[in-house]
């Protein structure tokens, strides 16, 4: 059976909104969603990153993210003809690992502990498709990159990308 990796944050668990309300209320702004990216936040201002990041650490921040639109009913799909494994990069925030994993249980209980993978390099992963909103991760990685359009992706040329997850269950099903 062929693999799918499927990235949690931003790909099945919103996390930009969350982050948007948090970043507002710590900085007393009010940036929309599309003002705050936190790739052009690495370039323009690394010390507000930090901070971002450092408010993303509280080990509950992941705990009540909202599900992204029609996610567990296409993986409930996906899951009679692939392999599904759900791979966070969150070797960048390990305060959040107990909050991810309750969140994955709570919403994706189909999905058995051995196939969360919680890496630094997404690179190690051996699946035949990715599907991920940071195209970074399908560098050196062994099969095809789908990218899950996100704010911050949207110069990010060269793979192809899905807008929803109506389009991915078109795509490979």
């Amino acid at each position: 059976m062929k693999r799918i990796a499927i990235d949690m944050d931003e790909v099945i668990a919103d996390f930009h909104p969350k982050l948007v309300t948090t970043w507002n209320s710590h900085f007393a702004q009010q940036l929309t969603a599309d003002e705050l990216n936190l790739f052009d936040l690495q370039q323009k201002d690394p010390h507000k990153l930090s901070e971002i990041f450092a408010l993303a650490s509280d080990p509950e921040f992941f705990g009540d993210l909202a599900v992204i639109a029609d996610s567990q009913r296409v993986i409930a799909r996906l899951s009679q003809h692939y392999d599904i494994f759900i791979t966070t990069a969150a070797m960048e925030l390990p305060s959040s690992f107990n909050a991810k994993f309750r969140w994955l249980n709570t919403h994706f209980p189909d999905i058995k502990p051995r196939n969360i993978v919680f890496c630094g390099d997404k690179s190690i992963i051996r699946a035949d498709y990715m599907i991920d909103d940071n195209a970074k991760n399908f560098v050196n990685f062994c099969g095809e990159g789908i990218l899950y359009s996100a704010a911050h992706n949207r110069h990010v040329t060269g793979y192809r990308r899905v807008e929803n997850w109506q389009e991915i269950e078109t795509l490979l099903l």
